[in-house]
């Protein structure tokens, strides 16, 4: 069996997509995913599945959520070999005990890539924040006391917790 993170975009987001994360546990589990865990109010769920088709754990969870929700919501599935390999590769800056910077991890849903997220927002500010990217990813760090200031980069954002 292989270890997955589903990402569901845009749920439980100001009283918008609300779907019970009890509810989506169950419907996870109705589709013979194993281990199943949802983190806090956020639409993460962790599970284990004999299936290694990405593309079919997508569809399968994607028809579920529209099927038991009424909702038609943008799934990432990511292995836990993927994140490891992601995280391994992060850069020296990100990921530091430093409290006054605040470290993302931004995941992009294709056919979305780097270039698109990178025209649309723009150069980021250097003496506020960095990035960097790697695969699906983008690093992202910023001055948590200079940040407030600028919303430069998007808020949607996932800090990535042990599993």
């Amino acid at each position: 069996m292989k270890r997955y993170i589903a990402l569901l975009r845009g749920i439980n987001i100001s009283g918008k997509n609300k779907v019970p994360m009890a509810e989506l546990k169950k419907g996870f589990e109705t589709l013979v995913f194993v281990e199943v865990k949802t983190y806090l109010n956020s639409g993460n769920v962790i599970f284990s599945s004999d299936e290694d088709n990405i593309r079919k754990l997508t569809d399968k969870i994607e028809e579920m959520i529209k099927n038991q929700f009424g909702l038609d919501i943008p799934v990432f599935i990511l292995s836990r070999e993927a994140l490891e390999d992601i995280l391994q590769n992060a850069p020296d800056w990100w990921g530091s005990e430093n409290k006054e910077i605040y470290d993302n991890l931004i995941f992009i849903i294709p056919p979305a890539a780097f270039s698109d997220v990178y025209n649309e927002i723009g150069e980021p500010r250097k003496e506020l924040e960095r990035i960097k990217d790697y695969k699906e990813v983008i690093f992202w760090s910023f001055s948590r006391k200079d940040y407030q200031k600028t919303n430069w980069w998007p808020r949607a954002c996932l800090k990535i917790h042990s599993w």
